[in-house]
């Protein structure tokens, strides 16, 4: 270790000084920082959530005061203000803090709040992203990948992997409040270890669509009725290379997207009908997850979840106790889904269409 410029001592060259508090930089400083925080939020009466543990809440009576941590960045709130504020002088004597006000930018996500709703967008971040590859003035495309459009890892190899990495890394955090753009930037993440000249064209127009759609994001409003419900679909062996499915779903709690993914599976599935039960038994897990957190922030909805596929044999195999022998490969999603749905936590139907809405992804200038 060295001694820090300006703080060597002429008497003692080689002493350095001795470390006191854990300081950025160092392993142990997330965790210790972490304990300290915590233990201080438990004895103002906080518990910490069990299904995400950056979450605290505290209940008292009718109060409730919801706090989520994010290393050294914090958001209080809930439904009693003097509570909140009460909070935040402790948190002010306890703590070097600054008080924000208002929540409007939190870790690139901008919020804006009307009458009504509140809306989470990434204007600024996704305007750095363009700036930096260069596309802030490209032409902008309608979809963020065409029809069909089909890639493999056989081509030209892309000049510079490290950039290719860079710009896919950059849009897969853009997708936090972009479900839009979740299944082509999963496309584009399979190709992270060799790509080739046409995967980053395939970059280049999920930018060149960000362009035309800088300004989309999330509007959440105060639901009328309070009901989970769950959306899963599955392109069975769309993949030419290894004829794996790639699996989607999305979440929606009083009409509000909360929840959504777009992954390829791990194994080949041998039916349409195995990819799509797949897809609800990944869907069904997120869903048990997200009513454990309802559950701990004491908003949990009356009616039980329910989960939506086009798929009839999938349905049929979650409600049918009886074994199917074309299914024997794939016990262990049918046993779990199953035993959700005999169980009466979960409730599965039919589907005839799966598809993200315009109302889901909006326009900023269309909440003013």
């Amino acid at each position: 270790m060295e001694q820090l410029p300006g703080y060597i001592d002429p008497q003692k060259p080689n002493h350095v000084c001795r470390l006191d508090k854990a300081l950025y930089g160092l392993k142990q400083a997330p965790r210790a920082w972490f304990q300290r925080l915590s233990t201080f939020l438990v004895q103002q009466g906080f518990k910490c959530s069990q299904a995400d543990t950056s979450l605290f809440i505290f209940h008292r009576g009718a109060c409730l005061v919801y706090l989520l941590v994010y290393v050294d960045d914090i958001i209080v709130t809930g439904n009693h203000a003097p509570s909140i504020q009460h909070f935040i002088k402790r948190l002010q004597s306890e703590f070097a803090i600054k008080d924000l006000g208002k929540l409007n930018y939190f870790l690139g996500l901008e919020v804006s709040h009307t009458t009504d709703a509140l809306f989470l967008s990434q204007t600024k971040y996704a305007r750095d992203i363009l700036t930096r590859a260069g596309l802030l003035d490209s032409k902008p495309v309608a979809t963020p990948l065409g029809t069909n459009d089909v890639f493999t890892s056989h081509g030209k190899p892309f000049h510079d992997p490290t950039l290719y990495r860079s710009f896919v890394g950059a849009l897969q955090y853009l997708t936090i409040t972009r479900p839009d753009l979740s299944y082509a930037v999963n496309q584009a993440s399979q190709f992270l270890q060799s790509p080739t000249e046409d995967h980053f064209q395939m970059v280049k127009r999920i930018m060149r669509y960000v362009k035309g759609t800088i300004t989309y994001g999330l509007r959440f409003t105060t639901p009328t009725v309070s009901k989970l419900i769950g959306y899963s679909d599955a392109d069975w062996a769309r993949c030419i290379e290894t004829r794996r499915s790639t699996y989607g779903y999305s979440i929606f709690l009083g009409g509000n997207l909360v929840s959504w993914s777009a992954k390829k599976q791990p194994t080949v599935s041998r039916s349409s009908c195995e990819s799509e039960y797949r897809a609800m038994a990944n869907t069904a897990a997120e869903l048990i997850w997200i009513t454990h957190l309802l559950k701990d922030l004491n908003a949990l909805p009356n009616e039980r979840p329910t989960l939506l596929c086009d798929n009839l044999s999938a349905i049929f195999l979650s409600q049918n106790p009886v074994a199917h022998k074309r299914a024997k490969h794939n016990d262990i999603d049918y046993h779990f889904v199953r035993e959700l749905v005999s169980s009466g936590k979960l409730h599965t139907k039919f589907s005839f269409s799966i598809a993200i809405t315009s109302d889901t992804v909006t326009n900023q200038t269309d909440i003013y």
